[in-house]
C-alpha cells in the first residue's frame, strides 16, 4: 500500500482505535510539531456540528441543556480528569473510578490516561521547551488548540502513567476513547426525540437535543477548558514564585469551576482544591467535599498551612519554597 494511502489508513483507524500505529509511539512523539489534518477530521467535525442549529433552532430547554451540560461536564474535566486522574488528590474505589472515567469522557476530551500524561508532562516542563501547550514557547493559538493536533502529541505515554495503565479497564476507555461520546451523542438525540413525541410543549426534537447538548456545549466545554492552557499563564496575578509564569484569574475561575486559580496549584498541585482561602471560589472543591459526605470519595487532601501561610506574606512569592509532591 503506498505511504500516503497508509497514512490515510492510519489516521481513520486511529479514530477508533487511539493506540494503533503504524509507527512507535517513540517515533511519534520525536517528530515536530505539525497539524495533522485527517487525524483531527472527527474533531473539525465536532465544530461544524455547531451549524446544525441552523436546521434544529432553538428552544428554552435546549439552551438549558446546552448550559447544564456544560457545567456539569467542565466538573468532569476539573474534578476528574485533573484532580483526580492526573493528580490524585483524593480517593475513590476502583469502580467508582470506573464510573468516573466513563462520566469524563462524554466530554470528548480523550481518554484518562493520555489527559494525566499530557497534564503531568505540564507540570514537569511548564513553561519551557518541552511543555506541549505553552504560550510563551508556543503562542497563543497553539497553546490553545494547535497543539491537540500535532502528531506528536496523539499517543499516550503508558509508562508516565503507571499507576493508571494497571487497571485494564481505563487502558481499555482510553485506547477506545470514541465509544463514550458516541453513545452519549446517541442519547441526546433520543432524549429529544422521546421529549418530542410525549412533551411537544417543550418544542425540542433530537436533531435539537444533539445539536444544543453535544455539539455546542461540547464545543464550549473545550474551548473554556483550553483557556487554562492558553491564558491561565498570561492574564491574572502571581502570588507565588513558581518556576513558570502561571497566574491566578478570578475570570478563568468563573469559566473552569475553580480551575483559574492556577499559580496556587502549580504552586502545590497535591492539594484538593485551587482556591486555597476562603475567599476564592472554587466550586469544583465545594462539589467534592459535598461528595465526601456521601462516602463516594475520601482523603481530600489539604493546603499545607507553610504554604498557605507563604501566600499571606507579602514577600512570600519571593522566598524559595520545596514544590509540591508529585504522583
Amino acid at each position: 500500500m503506498p505511504s500516503f494511502l497508509t497514512h490515510i489508513w492510519t489516521s481513520i483507524v486511529q479514530w477508533i482505535d487511539s493506540d494503533y500505529s503504524a509507527e512507535s509511539p517513540e517515533v511519534l512523539m520525536a517528530r515536530p510539531d505539525r497539524v495533522e489534518w485527517t487525524r483531527c477530521l472527527p474533531f473539525i467535525i465536532l465544530h461544524l456540528g455547531c451549524l446544525g442549529v441552523i436546521w434544529a433552532g432553538i428552544s428554552p430547554f435546549a439552551v438549558i441543556l446546552c448550559v447544564a451540560l456544560y457545567f456539569i461536564r467542565m466538573f468532569a474535566v476539573t474534578g476528574i480528569y485533573h484532580r483526580y486522574f492526573s493528580h490524585k488528590t483524593y480517593h475513590i474505589s476502583r469502580f467508582t473510578q470506573f464510573l468516573f472515567a466513563i462520566f469524563a469522557e462524554t466530554c470528548v476530551q480523550r481518554g484518562p490516561l493520555w489527559w494525566a500524561y499530557h497534564h503531568r508532562h505540564h507540570h514537569q516542563h511548564s513553561d519551557e521547551e518541552e511543555d506541549a501547550h505553552s504560550p510563551h514557547v508556543h503562542g497563543f493559538w497553539w497553546s490553545h488548540i494547535g497543539w491537540i493536533t500535532s502528531t506528536r502529541n496523539f499517543p499516550t505515554d503508558y509508562s508516565q502513567v503507571k499507576d493508571l495503565a494497571k487497571f485494564p479497564e481505563l487502558v481499555f476507555l482510553n485506547r477506545f476513547d470514541t465509544i463514550v461520546p458516541a453513545v452519549f451523542a446517541a442519547s441526546l438525540w433520543f432524549l429529544g426525540h422521546i421529549l418530542q413525541i410525549h412533551f411537544p410543549s417543550l418544542h425540542t426534537s433530537g436533531l435539537q437535543t444533539l445539536v444544543w447538548g453535544f455539539f455546542i456545549s461540547t464545543t464550549f466545554l473545550f474551548h473554556g477548558t483550553s483557556c487554562i492552557n492558553s491564558m491561565a499563564h498570561l492574564m491574572g496575578k502571581r502570588r507565588y514564585n513558581t518556576k513558570d509564569d502561571s497566574r491566578n484569574s478570578f475570570i478563568l475561575t468563573l469559566i473552569t469551576l475553580g480551575e483559574g486559580w492556577h499559580n496556587n496549584h502549580h504552586r502545590y498541585q497535591s492539594s484538593t482544591r485551587n482556591g486555597f482561602y476562603w475567599w476564592e471560589i472554587d466550586i469544583t472543591y465545594y462539589t467534592l467535599k459535598l461528595l465526601s459526605f456521601t462516602g463516594l470519595v475520601s482523603g481530600l487532601k489539604a493546603v499545607p498551612k507553610s504554604v498557605l501561610e507563604e501566600g499571606r506574606n507579602p514577600l512570600g512569592a519571593k522566598m524559595p519554597n520545596p514544590a509540591s509532591p508529585t504522583v
